[in-house]
């Protein structure tokens, strides 16, 4: 039988991707769920529609399938079907800030925890044509959390040499381009903001708590001292699922 233009569509979205199939068919199925073309108590396609629908095998389905349920979404019966027992949940309450003062702002009610911290460090992964690198850095891995959810994983270099003058009980409190901000003597000339969007690996989704290739945002800060020089860099991962950035076009 000949397939369909969307079957067609589907599947060859699926061959390009270099994430596992089954993985890209749960964020696609979770998709159907909350959008609500699954809805919830209704039973859904069975494996082989879902099978040939995809122009996948039955085991891919069942894989993806498999993860939904363990995520409380679905729920499947011998003989009965796959039923959907609950929407995904979209909280998109933590936004990101596209100003220098809302940058300052800590989350509220939000927690950071302090995962590792080293010395000597040289950030790689930093944007061209900004400022200029510092002899070595401070690393901070931090957690932010709110009501003991997970919602933004971070990276945080600062300039060793200015580092020192940061109250450690500062570490697990204030955001990071405050910590820069905070630092006596020390003037931001320059900082930036660049936000590109991607999926969770398997340390993210550990940390985050988030299903393998879930949507992530990925934010990196940087400000720059008056010397040209790059006194933070922080790279940011949030959760797809709870944040949003609103920037206003006209004043």
């Amino acid at each position: 039988m000949q397939k369909t233009a969307h079957q067609s569509r589907t599947a060859d979205a699926l061959k390009k991707s270099a994430v596992a199939r089954y993985l890209q068919l749960a964020a696609l199925f979770r998709r159907r769920i909350e959008t609500g073309e699954w809805e919830v108590d209704a039973r859904i396609p069975t494996v082989e529609e879902l099978a040939k629908d995809c122009g996948v095998a039955n085991m891919t389905i069942r894989q993806a399938l498999s993860l939904l349920e363990e995520e409380g979404l679905i729920e499947r019966f011998r003989a009965k079907g796959t039923f959907v027992r609950k929407r995904t949940r979209r909280d998109l309450w933590c936004e990101v800030q596209t100003d220098w003062n809302g940058l300052l702002m800590s989350r509220d009610n939000a927690e950071i925890e302090v995962l590792g911290m080293e010395n000597g460090v040289t950030p790689s992964d930093i944007p061209e044509g900004i400022g200029s690198l510092a002899p070595s850095y401070i690393h901070l891995k931090r957690r932010h959390s709110r009501n003991a959810e997970a919602f933004l994983l971070a990276d945080v270099y600062i300039d060793e040499r200015i580092a020192a003058k940061i109250d450690p009980a500062d570490l697990s409190q204030k955001t990071s381009m405050r910590l820069i901000a905070d630092i006596e003597g020390v003037e931001i000339k320059d900082a930036r903001q660049i936000l590109t969007i991607g999926s969770a690996d398997l340390e993210i989704s550990e940390l985050l708590g988030l299903p393998l290739g879930e949507p992530v945002a990925h934010v990196q800060r940087v400000a720059v001292s008056r010397d040209g020089t790059l006194a933070l860099v922080a790279n940011g991962i949030y959760r797809g699922d709870m944040v949003r950035v609103d920037i206003k076009l006209l004043t």
